[in-house]
């Protein structure tokens, strides 16, 4: 498929999340007319409690421009604690550097803060926003891709990228049926006040959850997760999450009882299960590409979810913004970049919790993580 002449190109970015708003940043900083649009009509602005960001994931912000902001309004560290279930250190480990010497190995921030500051960036591109929007249909054609929206309009673009998420309507819309599937474990996750020595993660493995653990997200706030097998969610009615959650956490000592005290309100704990997602055939149909949760998701054990997410962006904008051509050859070409890395970041993630799930006690857990961070150090 060749390139009209006649007009610029445009791109059509849809949903808001972490990876289109980087794509939208992207591709609007080299000239390129971008329509950006998002479901939710509050963008997911407060949605979450707590993120957790490693260096190659910090040096696409920086990429972004947005790295002095999520610094300032972060916790970065370069180690990690791991700790018997009664508090007691069992190990201090020096994190990788997967972004490079000058930036942390690790920063901990409220995932509403991170969305705040890519919103701003989007805003600040020229990007054509509007929220409280859907998709309703795409067609192909000679030059692009029509598009009708939820709102009564419609419009014409060179490519659409689908970055709406692990539940992607235009995954379906555009043939591909593979869903995100359970891996067999779920989170309690929840923000609190820092309280002295929250200085990086903290995880305990065993006692009441496979694993508890902290990491501070900036000067005040620190998000705990409790991870543990999935339960199900009929059996946990919304109004008793802060009661689930404590409970859970009376078997951790250390920072634990502390943290529980604050765990109160049921509004602000989320429970979510863990899942896996890999496209193995191709992410693009015709001008249609997916990018981010759309085309792979992973459980955040590795805590590379966002990292890769935000490095489809980067690929991609890189591809488009330097190909003369935006073809079938590109968009292969930017899925045969991604697959390999992400598929270590997929697999390795999901091979932990298994190794958990099976109780395996002699698991290369160093090793494994080790040979995988190595990888992410890389360029991707």
């Amino acid at each position: 498929m060749m390139d009209t002449p006649s007009r610029p190109r445009a791109v059509l970015v849809v949903g808001g999340g972490t990876a289109g708003n980087a794509v939208t940043v992207l591709l609007r900083r080299a000239g390129l007319a971008v329509d950006l649009i998002e479901a939710r009509p509050d963008w997911n602005a407060t949605t979450g409690s707590g993120i957790t960001l490693q260096g190659n994931a910090l040096r696409v912000l920086r990429e972004l421009g947005v790295w002095e902001e999520v610094k300032a309004s972060g916790a970065a560290f370069d180690a990690f604690a791991v700790t018997a279930p009664d508090g007691t250190l069992l190990n201090l480990v020096q994190d990788h550097r997967t972004g490079g010497d000058d930036l942390p190995a690790t920063l901990g921030m409220q995932r509403p803060r991170l969305q705040q500051i890519l919103i701003d960036a989007v805003r600040e591109s020229g990007a054509a926003i509007r929220l409280g929007t859907t998709v309703e249909t795409l067609e192909q054609g000679a030059y692009g891709v029509s598009v009708r929206f939820s709102d009564g309009t419609a419009g014409h673009y060179d490519l659409v990228i689908g970055a709406d998420g692990l539940n992607s309507a235009t995954r379906a819309m555009i043939g591909i049926g593979d869903k995100p599937e359970p891996t067999g474990m779920a989170a309690w996750r929840v923000s609190a006040p820092r309280a002295g020595g929250m200085d990086h993660t903290t995880t305990a493995y065993g006692g009441a959850t496979y694993i508890a653990g902290y990491t501070p997200t900036g000067p005040t706030t620190v998000y705990a997760f409790l991870v543990e097998r999935c339960r199900d969610r009929n059996s946990l009615p919304p109004a008793s999450y802060a009661d689930e959650m404590r409970g859970l956490m009376k078997g951790y000592g250390g920072a634990w009882p502390e943290i529980a005290r604050h765990v109160l309100d049921p509004a602000k704990v989320n429970y979510t299960w863990f899942h896996r997602l890999l496209i193995e055939g191709p992410w693009h149909r015709g001008r249609v590409v997916l990018i981010g949760d759309a085309v792979h998701c992973c459980p955040p054990t590795l805590a590379q979810g966002a990292a890769m997410s935000l490095e489809d962006a980067s690929v991609l904008a890189e591809l488009l913004i330097t190909g003369k051509n935006w073809d079938d050859d590109l968009l292969q070409t930017f899925q045969e970049r991604r697959v390999p890395r992400v598929r270590t970041v997929v697999e390795t993630s999901v091979q932990l919790g298994q190794w958990q799930l099976d109780g395996v006690r002699d698991a290369d857990v160093p090793g494994t993580l080790t040979r995988t961070m190595k990888i992410l150090a890389e360029l991707p």
